[in-house]
C-alpha cells in the first residue's frame, strides 16, 4: 500500500506564506532602497555608519559568496530527506532572497528541490 504524500498543515501553509512574503519583501527593499540606490551608496562608500548600511555591506558579502542560494539548496536538499516544516521555511525565505538579490542560480535550484520535496512520501507516525 502507498503512503499518502507529505502536504503541510493549513497552519503550515499560513506560516510559509508569512515568511515568503517577508524575505522577498525585505530583500526587494534592500535591493531597491539600498543596493541600486546611488545616494545610499555612496554614503555606504563614505562610511556612514547607520543599520541600512550595515545591513547592505552584509548582503554584498553574502551575495559575492553566493551564500543565499548554498544555505538554500542546502536546506532543501536536508528538507528532502526529513519532512520538517523549519527546513523548508529557512530554504524558503534563502531561496527568495537569492532570487531577488540576483543569486538565482542556486536558489532556483533550491525552489526546484522544495517543490519536488512535497512530492516524497509522508513519515510514518510511531
Amino acid at each position: 500500500m502507498r503512503r499518502p504524500l507529505f502536504r503541510p498543515t493549513a497552519l503550515q501553509i499560513n506560516w510559509l506564506l508569512i515568511i515568503g512574503f517577508l524575505a522577498v519583501g525585505e530583500a526587494l527593499y534592500l535591493r531597491y532602497m539600498a543596493i541600486e540606490n546611488a545616494n545610499v551608496s555612496l554614503s555606504v562608500q563614505g562610511g556612514l555608519k547607520t543599520w541600512l548600511c550595515g545591513t547592505f555591506r552584509l548582503t554584498i558579502v553574502l551575495f559575492n559568496h553566493q551564500a543565499f542560494g548554498a544555505v538554500a539548496l542546502v536546506a532543501a536538499m536536508l528538507k528532502s530527506g526529513a519532512a520538517s516544516i523549519v527546513l523548508m521555511s529557512l530554504a524558503l525565505a534563502t531561496a527568495g532572497f537569492g532570487v531577488v538579490l540576483h543569486n538565482a542560480d542556486l536558489s532556483a535550484l533550491a525552489a526546484g528541490v522544495l517543490i519536488l520535496s512535497l512530492a516524497r512520501p509522508a513519515p510514518v507516525p510511531e
